[in-house]
């Protein structure tokens, strides 16, 4: 509430009505509202708990019964607010409904936009830049593809599959300006919100799926020590597309007790999870069942990651449900940090914190007892927390009025697993995005601290304990690591006091069975000054020991930047954004201002952990908001050329029916870097071998180099194949058949289709990156 007192008291009004009976009644107003959110289906497409009350009946309104319309939204103020206490908001705000209080507090808890409104914005009177009622869109969209989306699918339902931490949230197409971020989850640690839950996922004994996220992880950790050896425990997992090199429907993932399963039902049984509790919220809202195909799902991804990635994650959808190869359109790969981009270039001024900026922001002065600086970042963030519903602009963002044509910005997507950078163009009054320079990063997330934190426990316990530890006592292992995760969150530059971690009594206990001396002594003799031991059962690191652990991934992040900055198409950056989860961190913060801060601003959304997901929302409902995107590598087949003397080295000649051949010629699709525009197509021609050919397959190559010649130069890779078939086309066309094939490089997903020539009919065209 402090939000709506700080704008009273800049009217110098008394307070005194904004009592314990007035919040209660708020209270009361909101449940109210839930309780008729089952009723939102209705023609008007509004809750039934408020009216619509158009302006020339004001003054009769407000005579008869003198309840106040809102000037803003013209929705009268909820009867569960008594008749006083609507007379003196209305009063001091010019607010006369619960919505725009809220709205005022930087809560919207209420999720009906205002589809227009002629009056002023209350936001000028209180001297709030930051809140301005939402107005039609100008942005110039595919209306085509806006339609569609609209005639296909009810709501857009955006999953963010994180390393350490996912969630969900949801958009319906009609209320667009309006995302709603999953239910809170039962559960939680100290000091971690919880509008995400663990990338955790649980399987019984005989390999059934039995929980996922908070339930999975506190279920295990209840265990006995002898029966936890028999349950499979999988955490952290996602990073394993990125890191194998021969990544298959086949590929394995290693539980905490040793044992493998395949990722692809790892995989699909956590977006089946997902896709469930979307489906029951849905339902709870609207107030009967919600059809997985009214959906349209988005599923996000890091921007470097591969092909063979990407569709792996496609297929576990499938096999989950959510869509089918029949029906792709209804599933969306959406790349982390362009979906972060898409919802920064929405940004409020309320709804940022400046790094570069030392004055006051978002209404706190320096009186304020909440601090400066990082300390200030880290609390905004945390208070915004509180909402589960939020409010978009159908405009661009106020942080735009200082962007020109041309301008560029840098999107630092900070997760638990990598870092993703993207840069970005704007282009004016559209809004719409143009990649700059291709998406770049590396494995530098937040488990980067974990992995410094084991090899600390390492040097003091020793590698072969903890690696017995972590086998023999899976569970407590994952209670040591969640009780760091705590203190690794409390890690701030300016702090002074130490940081204590609670080792698991199990730890203790195995340690002293192992090596047959206390934990203590073991501290005293690893000559680790900067960890101490308390008698309450607890490591004490010094503020400099946590610091240490955080310093090779912070390092190697600074890095990796400073590179892209070199960069001849990343010169002349106004705005970096900073997000993800680990974009909370006051020293990550720190370095990334001290490091660039003199050559572009630096922006933290508030509700940094949650950009990604809420992006992902908006580009689900609006897919062609990028317009341009850079190809991370080179792309390209191989064929026979006529050889030329002097061109084709010897070794390649082919002489085959009298005509001299060059063999494993690379001929390329598109290059390393290249601009690509959405909907940009390459088009080859193919012709079978023979007239009964059912089926024609095509190896696909990939270079990160720009100018490769042959499919057998140092670093190109096969990296998947074309497979045209045929079977329902006329074999018996006189001369050569000529399948016409067309691939689609400008999306987030490489796309294919072919028709044959001669009949004009379509030809089954699948691209597969993971079994060839």
């Amino acid at each position: 509430m402090m939000g709506l007192r700080r704008s009273l008291r800049k009217q110098a009004l008394p307070l005194g009505f904004l009592n314990m009976k007035f919040l209660l009644e708020l209270e009361a107003c909101l449940n109210h509202h839930h309780e008729c959110v089952k009723k939102r289906r209705e023609e008007s497409g509004r809750y039934a708990c408020r009216m619509l009350i158009p302006p020339e009946n004001y003054n009769t309104l407000r005579g008869n019964s003198g309840m106040y319309p809102c000037k803003t939204c013209s929705y009268i103020t909820c009867k569960k607010i008594s008749h006083e206490n609507s007379v003196a908001v209305c009063k001091a705000t010019g607010l006369s409904c619960t919505f725009c209080w809220l709205t005022l507090m930087n809560f919207c808890f209420l999720s009906d936009a205002v589809s227009s409104s002629t009056y002023s914005s209350p936001a000028k009177s209180l001297g709030d830049p930051g809140i301005t009622p939402l107005s039609p869109s100008h942005i110039v969209k595919d209306s085509d593809a806006d339609d569609a989306v609209e005639q296909l699918f009810l709501v857009v339902v955006a999953i963010d599959f994180g390393t350490t931490s996912s969630g969900y949230a949801y958009s319906f197409t009609k209320e667009p300006e309006c995302i709603h971020v999953m239910r809170r989850w039962e559960g939680g640690d100290p000091g971690v919100s919880n509008q995400k839950t663990p990338t955790t996922i649980l399987l019984t004994p005989e390999r059934k799926f039995h929980s996922f996220g908070y339930a999975a992880r506190d279920f295990y950790h209840d265990l006995d020590p002898t029966e936890s050896k028999h349950w499979l425990y999988f955490e952290k997992f996602k990073m394993k597309l990125h890191t194998t090199s021969n990544l298959s429907m086949e590929t394995d993932l290693t539980a905490a007790n040793g044992k493998k399963v395949k990722a692809l039902e790892i995989f699909a049984y956590a977006l089946q999870f997902f896709k469930e509790q979307a489906l029951k919220e849905l339902s709870d809202q609207g107030g009967s069942d919600f059809e997985n195909t009214e959906v349209r799902w988005v599923i996000t991804v890091p921007a470097i990651w591969k092909q063979p990635a990407k569709q792996f994650m496609r297929q576990a959808a499938y096999k989950a449900g959510m869509a089918s190869p029949e029906n792709p359109e209804q599933l969306i790969i959406a790349l982390e940090p362009e979906a972060a981009s898409i919802y920064c270039r929405k940004l409020r001024l309320h709804q940022m914190i400046d790094l570069s900026s030392r004055a006051p922001v978002n209404g706190y002065s320096p009186s304020d007892t909440i601090g400066t600086g990082f300390t200030q970042a880290k609390e905004l963030v945390r208070r915004n927390r509180q909402s589960r519903t939020f409010m978009v602009e159908n405009v661009i963002g106020e942080i735009w009025s200082e962007l020109e044509e041309g301008d560029r910005y840098i999107v630092v997507d900070s997760g638990g697993g990598t870092v993703d950078i993207t840069v970005h163009q704007i282009r004016l009054p559209e809004g719409h995005l143009k990649e700059l320079y291709k998406a770049t990063g590396g494995p530098y997330g937040s488990l980067g601290v974990d992995y410094e934190f084991e090899k600390l426990l390492c040097k003091i316990f020793g590698e072969d304990f903890i690696e017995q530890f972590k086998i023999k006592r899976p569970a407590a292992w994952v209670d040591l690591m969640i009780a760091f995760e705590s203190r690794k969150r409390a890690a701030a530059p300016d702090r002074t006091n130490p940081l204590n971690i609670t080792l698991p009594f199990s730890f203790i206990d195995y340690y002293k069975k192992f090596r047959g001396h206390s934990v203590e002594h073991a501290l005293r003799k690893s000559n680790v000054d900067f960890v101490k031991w308390s008698s309450q059962g607890m490591l004490r690191m010094s503020p400099d020991a946590m610091n240490a652990l955080f310093k090779p991934t912070i390092d190697q992040i600074i890095q990796h930047l400073s590179d892209v900055f070199d960069k001849p198409e990343v010169t002349n950056v106004k705005f970096l954004f900073l997000v993800g989860g680990f974009a909370e961190s006051p020293l990550l913060q720190q370095a990334v201002q001290s490091a660039f801060g003199s050559r572009c601003r630096v922006i933290i959304p508030q509700d940094v952990g949650l950009t990604i997901l809420k992006g992902a929302v908006l580009f689900g409902l609006d897919p062609a908001v990028i317009k341009v995107r850079r190809s991370p590598l080179t792309y390209g087949v191989g064929v026979l050329n006529r050889f030329v003397e002097g061109k084709h080295p010897p070794e390649k000649l082919l002489i085959k029916d009298g005509t001299r051949w060059c063999t494993d010629v690379f001929d390329k699709f598109i290059s390393a870097d290249q601009s690509v525009a959405l909907g940009e197509t390459v088009t080859r021609s193919y012709t079978p071998a023979k007239p009964s050919q059912l089926v024609i397959v095509i190896n696909i190559y990939s270079s990160e180099q720009d100018n490769v010649s042959f499919i057998t130069e140092s670093g190109v890779k096969k990296c998947g194949t074309l497979r045209l078939d045929l079977t329902g086309t006329d074999a018996s066309v006189p001369n050569r058949r000529e399948i016409k094939t067309v691939m689609q490089f400008g999306d987030t997903e490489i796309k294919a289709m072919a028709i044959d020539v001669a009949t004009s009919k379509s030809v089954k065209v699948g691209i597969d990156f993971l079994n060839y």
